[in-house]
């Protein structure tokens, strides 16, 4: 039985240590048949440094490396090419200084790796370093010039909440990346790689023949695993899974053609025994993403059931970053379908590839958005009284919950958008209990806040917001009477004849008490 690859990136030391390998040369093999410049985005931990150092030892002729692959007769070994490759995936770069050091020490490698000797290196002009080493390797191989970047924005994604610090690195690495136009008589292939796609003015200017192939169908599983993957090249590892289960945990991620699995979850769950845990999200949860959402404050359940156009997918600015951009691009949200819009174009659909994004993101934004420090405790209670319906247990968790949460976050998120908080924290809440939540579910009279979907109970839930200094329970609780009054029921009467029971909820908060002032309900017979 061959061995696991767990955190090994070099094409070397798996092929030359017996380690499973999922052969991807039939698509690099169509790659590199062309002087081609491209990019691809994927989310951390798809595989993507290895793809980097597989062009790495194919360009330099390292032919041992890829015997019985695709590839392997269908190469021209007797030509190589000098190989420049950055990578910016260690540590953390806080500032334009670190960053300039940074690109040196990297052209210094790439240049004594290469045997050359570049007599106008200088510190302070990276971008002109950059130039001279690609036609310095040119001119002594005599050859054209193969240029590898992976992790290309982590500098950025590690300063995301820091404008002003991003926008400067940012600035450093456009200048470094559109060298490649000048330089593009000395270039034989260039890809770049990383986790989100920022728009070609804001990074790649002038390089207008960068070809993005993130959505290209014809490269969906170039990165991940595939289902036949499993089933082949993993079938001794996984003798007697439960293939239905593991789907549903790990699988679904999509780029327009098949879809895949996180290739670090799959081998933690065969190293871990089949044991079922958020092993991607653990082992680099993204500390970029939390703090975007921690320092804006957006409004979580716009998250659920979304529908964008192209444009939304395609890239994002610094400035002005949308959510769910920076959610698809780091692998949180997936397109589920794309259908064309009556007015031209197309309407992508998103949802959270699997069950271990779900649970470990709103895991993640809960504690984030509620500050609780065991968030295990108020999962478990309120999973159980939603399960058995226990309407006074879920009325005392609530209560409970945010008379836990420090008041400044209150005061954060006080006006004009306090009810959005509210909704945050609980959307947030129950779907780390793995709970089906509808948010604003649209009927022909209006739209609920919440329907919420677990086991046999359907809660159609509305919340209102109460400013007064002294709120006193209303005879007739407004949250109850607007269900009521707009019918918000109707769609989910006839899951009653399938042994659903519904319930209507209504939930009343109060800025002053920031928390839960009344809670009615009522079950529909």
């Amino acid at each position: 039985m061959k061995k696991l690859p767990i955190g090994i990136q070099t094409l070397s030391a798996i092929r030359e240590g017996d380690y499973v390998y999922i052969d991807k040369t039939p698509m690099v093999h169509e790659m590199v048949n062309s002087a081609g410049r491209y990019f691809l985005s994927r989310p951390r931990r798809f595989g993507k440094s290895l793809l980097v150092d597989t062009f790495k030892e194919l360009f330099e002729g390292n032919q041992t490396l890829f015997k019985g692959l695709y590839i392997e007769d269908k190469w021209d070994w007797s030509k190589t090419f000098p190989v420049i490759k950055f990578s910016f995936g260690g540590g953390v770069l806080e500032s334009r200084a670190e960053l300039d050091q940074a690109i040196y020490n990297l052209l210094q490698d790439n240049q004594q790796r290469l045997g050359l000797t570049c007599p106008n290196f200088s510190l302070h002009d990276p971008a002109g370093c950059m130039a001279q080493l690609i036609q310095a390797a040119a001119k002594q191989y005599g050859s054209k010039v193969v240029v590898l970047v992976d992790e290309y924005d982590k500098p950025i994604l590690d300063n995301i909440d820091k404008t002003d610090t991003a926008t400067s690195i940012r600035e450093g690495l456009k200048n470094i990346y559109s060298v490649f136009k000048g330089q593009d008589a000395h270039l034989q292939f260039v890809f770049m790689t990383g986790v989100t796609k920022f728009s070609k003015g804001s990074l790649f200017s002038g390089m207008n023949q960068l070809k993005d192939i993130t959505l290209f169908s014809d490269y969906a599983t170039l990165c991940g695993y595939t289902q036949s993957d499993l089933e082949t090249e993993f079938a001794q590892h996984l003798q007697g899974v439960d293939w239905a289960k593991l789907k549903d945990w790990y699988n679904g991620y999509q780029f327009l053609g098949e879809p895949v699995y996180n290739p670090f979850d799959v081998l933690l769950f065969i190293s871990n025994h089949q044991t079922y845990r958020n092993y991607w999200f653990e082992t680099g949860n993204p500390s970029f993403l939390l703090k975007l959402f921690r320092q804006h404050r957006y409004f979580l359940p716009d998250l659920a059931d979304i529908e964008v156009g192209e444009e939304v997918l395609d890239s994002f600015d610094i400035e002005r970053i949308n959510p769910i951009t920076l959610l698809f691009q780091a692998g949180y949200l997936m397109i589920d379908r794309v259908e064309e819009s009556p007015w031209g174009g197309q309407v992508y659909h998103l949802r959270v590839p699997n069950k271990e994004v779900n649970l470990a993101l709103n895991n993640q934004f809960f504690t984030d958005y509620s500050q609780q420090v065991n968030p295990l405790e108020y999962q478990k209670s309120l999973y159980k009284a939603l399960a058995s319906a226990d309407f006074p247990a879920i009325q005392q968790q609530i209560e409970s919950l945010f008379a836990s949460i420090p008041w400044r976050n209150f005061t954060k998120n006080d006006l004009p958008d306090a009810e959005g908080y509210y909704a945050s924290v609980l959307f947030a809440w129950l779907s780390s209990i793995n709970a089906n939540i509808i948010p604003e579910n649209i009927n022909n009279h209006g739209q609920v806040d919440l329907t919420i979907q677990l086991g046999d109970h359907i809660y159609i839930t509305e919340i209102k917001l109460d400013k007064s200094q002294d709120y006193q329970p209303q005879d007739s609780n407004p949250a109850l009477a607007q269900i009521q009054a707009k019918n918000y029921s109707q769609p989910y009467l006839a899951q009653q004849q399938a042994g659903k029971q519904i319930h209507q909820l209504g939930l009343v908060f109060n800025t002053h008490a920031r928390n839960l002032v009344q809670m009615d309900w009522l079950t529909i017979n």
